[in-house]
C-alpha cells in the first residue's frame, strides 16, 4: 500500500443458515462449516459464551449401545450420512494439541467435559464472502452433553499454557485480517414455529431488518464469564392456567445471555410458578420439564405469552427497561435421544442451585435480537422482526465510529463514551494512553501489595473460600453460598441419574450427572469424570494447563 493511503475497512459478513433445523432439544436453524483436508462438513450453532470451534467426536456414538438410534452422526449436525464425527486422522490439515478439558461457562451448569484439541482449517459455508482460517483451533467433543457442534462468537483469546501464550481465535482473526470491521457481531435464533423463520447471523454488524421496536444497551458485565449479563426485573404471563397478568418471578434477578444451551435456568421459587401455570411434571431423571398430550392441548388452545421484562439493573425503574414478548409456541418443543428414546414433549427451563447458574438460552433467542460490541464493551436487546425475512439491512459495526441507532432505543445504563466531535484516531490515542496509565498504576500497587503480603500470615475468612467468594464484578447479592453446587448436583432429594429407565446413555461416556472423581495432578487439583470416553491423546497425565475462563484447569488424559 502507498504511504499514506487510507485502511478500506471491511464489510460485515452475513452469515446465512443452512436450511436444516436440527437438534435433540428443540428445532434449532444450523450453520455450516466446513473442517479439515479434504473439507468434513458440519452443522453447527453460535455461541456466544464460547470463543472455539467443537464438533462432535466420533466416538459419541457407538451402534454398540442398543439405543443408539444408528444414524448418531447425522443427528448430531455431521452433514456425511455415513460419519459418526471428525475424524481429525483424514485431515493432512491436523495438527494435534492435546486433550483437554471443555472451559467453558456451560461448566457452571454442570456441563463439564473434554475434547480433543488441534489446529486444522476452518471455512465459514455461507458467508457474503468466502471465509477461510489454517491453524484454527478446533476440539472434538465425544459427550453427547454437547449434541451439535458450536462455533464460538466470543472475543477471548484461547490458552493452553499460560496467559502469555495466547491463541487468537476466529473473531478476532477476522478483525486483524481486515474481514470484518470489529469484534461485533447480531444474531437471532431463528423460529421454526414461525412458518421456519430463519435464524440471522452477522459478523462485524447486524441487520435492523431483524430488529422490532426499540432496543435497550446495557454495559457487559465486569465478570468476563458472564459479560452478556442482564437483569430480568420481571417474568409475566397472560392466558396461563392462572388466567392474565401472572408474575412468573418473584424477585428479579440477573441472568446470563447465552446461547450454547437452550433452557432458562431459574430460581426455585419461579419453577414453581411455572410449573403452576403451564401445568409440568418435573422428571428427577432428566432434569427436564415435561408437559403431557392434554396440557400441552390446553396450552396451544389458550396460546400463553411470556414477557422478560428487561433492564441494567434489578431496580431499573420502567421507562428503562425493555420488554421481550415470547409466545408459548417458543417454549413448545421436544426432547430425543439421548434423554429419551422417543421424542418426547418439554418445557426448556432448569432449575438453578444458585444464581451463578441463572442463564438465558437460545430459546429466548428465538423471539430476541442480541448484538454484542465488544470493542466498546455493550451489547443491546431488541424483539426480533418477521416481517421482512427476504432482504437484509446489515449496518457495519466500526470499532472507532459507533453505528446509527437502528431503532428507537431504551436509556442505556452507561452510553458509549466518545463524543461525535473527537476522530478515531483520537480516540484511540487517547485509548492508548489511558491503558498504558491504568496498567503503570496497576503495576505500582501490585508490587506495594506483594512486599506487604510477604509479612504477612495467609487469611483465612470465608471470603478467601472459593466457594464463597465474589466474583469479579458480581452484585454484592450474587455472592455464592457455601454449599454451592453446579446444576447436576442438585440437593439429595432431587438427585439426578443419568438418564430414565432402561434409556441410558452410553455407558462409555461421561454423563453429567455422574459424580466428579478427584485426583490431584503437578498442576493441583482437578475434577475428572468417571466413564467418558476414551480419545487418542498423549499419555503424559499432565498435558498442559489451561487458562481460559474460569481460571488454570488441567488437561486430563482420561486413558488412565
Amino acid at each position: 500500500m502507498a504511504e499514506g493511503a487510507a485502511t478500506i475497512v471491511a464489510a460485515p459478513l452475513s452469515w446465512s443458515p443452512s436450511s436444516f433445523w436440527d437438534g435433540n432439544d428443540g428445532k434449532w436453524n444450523t450453520f455450516l462449516v466446513e473442517v479439515g483436508t479434504p473439507s468434513q462438513q458440519f452443522r453447527v450453532l453460535p455461541s456466544t459464551a464460547g470463543q472455539e470451534t467443537w464438533l462432535p467426536n466420533p466416538q459419541g456414538c457407538t451402534t454398540a449401545n442398543p439405543n443408539d438410534p444408528g444414524y448418531c452422526g447425522y443427528l448430531r449436525g455431521v452433514s456425511a450420512q455415513d460419519s459418526s464425527g471428525f475424524f481429525n486422522n483424514q485431515s493432512s490439515s491436523w495438527d494435534l494439541i492435546g486433550l483437554y478439558t471443555l472451559d467453558a461457562q456451560e461448566a457452571e451448569l454442570g456441563y463439564t467435559g473434554n475434547g480433543l484439541y488441534g489446529f486444522d482449517t476452518v471455512v465459514l459455508n455461507g458467508t457474503t464472502t468466502p471465509v477461510s482460517q489454517n491453524k484454527s483451533v478446533v476440539a472434538g467433543v465425544a459427550d453427547l452433553d454437547y449434541w451439535l457442534g458450536v462455533f464460538g462468537l466470543g472475543p477471548k483469546a484461547i490458552n493452553f499454557t499460560t496467559f502469555n501464550d495466547p491463541i487468537p481465535n476466529y473473531m478476532r482473526t477476522l478483525v486483524d485480517n481486515n474481514t470484518i470491521p470489529s469484534l461485533s457481531w447480531g444474531y437471532t435464533a431463528g423460529a421454526h414455529y414461525r412458518d421456519q423463520a430463519p435464524a440471522s447471523l452477522t459478523l462485524g454488524g447486524f441487520d435492523t431488518n431483524r430488529i422490532s421496536g426499540a432496543n435497550l444497551t446495557i454495559e457487559m458485565n465486569g465478570d468476563n464469564s458472564r459479560p452478556l449479563q442482564i437483569a430480568v426485573t420481571k417474568i409475566f404471563g397472560e392466558n396461563t392456567l392462572g388466567g392474565a397478568g401472572i408474575d412468573l418471578l418473584p424477585t428479579a434477578t440477573y441472568h446470563f445471555i447465552d446461547s450454547t444451551l437452550p433452557h432458562i435456568w431459574l430460581p426455585d421459587d419461579a419453577i414453581q410458578l411455572f410449573v403452576d401455570n403451564f401445568g409440568l411434571t418435573y422428571d428427577n431423571d432428566t432434569d427436564l420439564f415435561l408437559i403431557n398430550d392434554t396440557m400441552r392441548e390446553q396450552m396451544l388452545s389458550n396460546n400463553p405469552t411470556v414477557t422478560f421484562v428487561l433492564g441494567a439493573s434489578k431496580s431499573a425503574a420502567q421507562n428503562e427497561t425493555l420488554n421481550i414478548a415470547l409466545p408459548y409456541a417458543a417454549f413448545d418443543m421436544q426432547a430425543s435421544y439421548p434423554f429419551y428414546q422417543n421424542a418426547t414433549h418439554y418445557f426448556p427451563i432448569r432449575r438453578a442451585a444458585n444464581s451463578s447458574q441463572y442463564t438465558i438460552g437460545r430459546t429466548f433467542l428465538q423471539e430476541a435480537y442480541l448484538t454484542a460490541d465488544w470493542d466498546r464493551n455493550n451489547f443491546t436487546v431488541a424483539q426480533a422482526s418477521f416481517s421482512n425475512l427476504d432482504t437484509q439491512h446489515i449496518v457495519a459495526i466500526d470499532k472507532y465510529v459507533a453505528p446509527p441507532d437502528a431503532t428507537s432505543t431504551v436509556p442505556a445504563s452507561k452510553p458509549p463514551k466518545p463524543s461525535d466531535g473527537i476522530s478515531g484516531g483520537a480516540i484511540a490515542g487517547i485509548v492508548v494512553a489511558a491503558i498504558v496509565g491504568i496498567a503503570l498504576v496497576g503495576l505500582g500497587v501490585w508490587f506495594m501489595m506483594r512486599r506487604k503480603r510477604k509479612h504477612q500470615p495467609l487469611p483465612t475468612s470465608d471470603h478467601e473460600n472459593p466457594d464463597t467468594a465474589i466474583p469479579m464484578g458480581a452484585y454484592s447479592d450474587d455472592k455464592k453460598d457455601a454449599s454451592h453446587v453446579r446444576g447436576s448436583e442438585l440437593p439429595s432429594e432431587h438427585a439426578l441419574v443419568e438418564a430414565p429407565g432402561n434409556q441410558k446413555k452410553p455407558s462409555e461416556l461421561a454423563s453429567p450427572y455422574m459424580p466428579a472423581a478427584e485426583m490431584e495432578g503437578d498442576a493441583g487439583k482437578v475434577r475428572a469424570r468417571s466413564g467418558m470416553v476414551e480419545m487418542p491423546a498423549s499419555t503424559d497425565r499432565n498435558v498442559g494447563v489451561r487458562y481460559e475462563l474460569h481460571g488454570s484447569e488441567p488437561g486430563i488424559d482420561l486413558r488412565t
